[in-house]
C-alpha cells in the first residue's frame, strides 16, 4: 500500500514538472457599429450617423456607447490569456479622437493601448484602425493601401483603405492587415467583384511584405462582408480550411470550419453570416504542436450572453447599439473574433 501511495506520489510531481508553460496573447477584431462622435464634421457625411441624428442627452449615449465598447474589448481573450488583446483592430469608427476617448475608459486606461489610424477616403466617414498595447507590441511600420473602384458609369466609389501594420510582439515579426470590406448593398452577386478586388488587394499587400520578409507571419483580419466560403476569400485568396492541405505560403482560413458548423458573427433578415474574420499564413500555423514560435491555438466568436438580444422580434441577434437613430442601450450589430497565439516560455 505504501509503495503503490509514493509510487502514485511520484506519478503526480512527475507530471506536473514536466508540463511545459506558455505565453498566451489575444488578437482580435471588432466592428463597433457606428463609433462616431457628437461633433459635426463639415469635411465628412457624419450627419447621416446615428449619434447625429439623437436631439438630446448626444454626450451621455457618446460615453455610454464608448463604455460598452470598451467592456466587450477588456474581457475579450481574459478566459486564457489572463489579459485584454494586445492586437485589435476596428471597423466603423469616426477618427483618431473616439479611439482616443476609447482607450480612456476606465475598463481600458490601464492598458496602454496605442492607435494606428489614417482617415479613409470613405464617404460616410468610417475607417479601420488598430489598437495595441504597447508593452507586448511594438510597431516598426505602417501604411494604407487605398481600394479604387468604379462604378458601371465610370465613377469613382469611394470606400475604405487597408491598413498594414508590422511589428514585433515580442521579439516575433508579425504584420496585420485590417479590413472593411465594400457591402452587399445592391445585392451579393453584383457587389461581389468589389469584394472581390478588396481580396485581390490583400494580395498584393502580402507580396510587398514578401520583399523584406520571405515567408511572413501574416494575419488577415475584418468585417469582410463575405463569408469563408465566398469567392473573395476561396478563389482570390485562395484560403484553406484543412490544416493538412495548407503549405508554405498559403492562407489557412479556421473559421470557414466553424461557419459550417453553424456559428455566425451578425445576423440580416434571419440569415446567419460569419463577416468578421481572421485568418494566417502558414508560418503561424502548427501541425506538430511545434509552439517554440508564436502559433495560432484557437480561433473563436466572442459571444457572451448579454451580446446577443434576449426577447423580441430580434432575439438571438447581435445586441446593436442603434435602432432607427435611436440608441438601444446595446452594444455592436456584429461580434468580436479573437485568437489565441501561444508560445513556449
Amino acid at each position: 500500500m505504501l509503495r503503490t501511495l509514493l509510487l502514485l506520489l511520484l506519478l503526480i510531481s512527475t507530471t506536473v514538472f514536466s508540463q511545459k508553460k506558455y505565453q498566451i496573447k489575444t488578437v482580435a477584431f471588432y466592428n463597433l457599429e457606428n463609433l462616431f462622435d457628437t461633433i459635426n464634421d463639415p469635411n465628412k457625411n457624419d450627419e447621416a450617423s446615428p449619434i447625429m441624428e439623437i436631439k438630446e442627452n448626444r454626450s451621455e449615449i457618446y460615453r455610454k456607447k464608448l463604455n460598452n465598447m470598451a467592456n466587450v474589448i477588456a474581457e475579450l481573450g481574459v478566459k486564457e490569456a489572463k489579459n485584454s488583446p494586445v492586437i485589435l483592430g476596428v471597423a466603423e469608427i469616426e477618427n483618431r479622437k473616439v479611439l482616443e476617448d476609447l482607450i480612456n475608459t476606465e475598463p481600458l486606461k490601464d492598458k496602454n493601448y496605442g492607435i494606428i489610424h489614417y482617415d479613409s477616403p470613405d464617404l460616410r466617414g468610417i475607417d479601420v484602425a488598430l489598437l495595441y498595447q504597447s508593452n507586448f507590441f511594438r510597431p516598426t511600420h505602417h501604411e494604407v493601401f487605398e481600394l479604387r473602384l468604379w462604378d458601371e458609369n465610370s465613377v469613382r466609389i469611394y470606400t475604405r483603405d487597408q491598413l498594414l501594420v508590422s511589428g514585433y510582439l515580442d521579439d516575433e515579426l508579425i504584420h496585420i492587415i485590417v479590413n472593411h470590406w465594400p457591402s452587399r448593398r445592391g445585392g451579393e452577386e453584383k457587389s461581389s467583384i468589389k469584394r472581390e478586388k478588396a481580396a485581390y488587394l490583400n494580395t498584393q499587400i502580402i507580396e510587398k511584405i514578401k520583399l523584406t520578409d520571405p515567408n511572413p507571419k501574416v494575419i488577415i483580419m475584418g468585417d469582410l462582408n463575405d463569408d469563408p466560403n465566398n469567392a473573395s476569400l476561396k478563389k482570390v485568396l485562395k484560403t484553406k480550411s484543412k490544416k493538412k492541405e495548407v503549405k508554405q505560403g498559403d492562407i489557412y482560413n479556421p473559421m470557414e470550419d466553424m461557419f459550417r458548423r453553424g456559428q455566425n458573427t451578425l445576423v440580416y433578415r434571419d440569415q446567419i453570416n460569419l463577416f468578421d474574420q481572421i485568418m494566417f499564413t502558414s508560418p503561424l500555423l502548427t501541425t506538430k504542436k511545434d509552439y517554440s514560435s508564436y502559433k495560432m491555438y484557437k480561433t473563436a466568436v466572442f459571444r457572451p450572453q448579454y451580446l446577443t438580444t434576449q426577447k423580441g422580434k430580434y432575439k438571438g441577434y447581435p445586441y446593436r447599439s442603434w435602432s432607427y437613430s435611436s440608441f438601444t442601450g446595446g452594444y455592436s450589430d456584429h461580434y468580436p473574433v479573437y485568437m489565441y497565439l501561444i508560445k513556449e516560455d
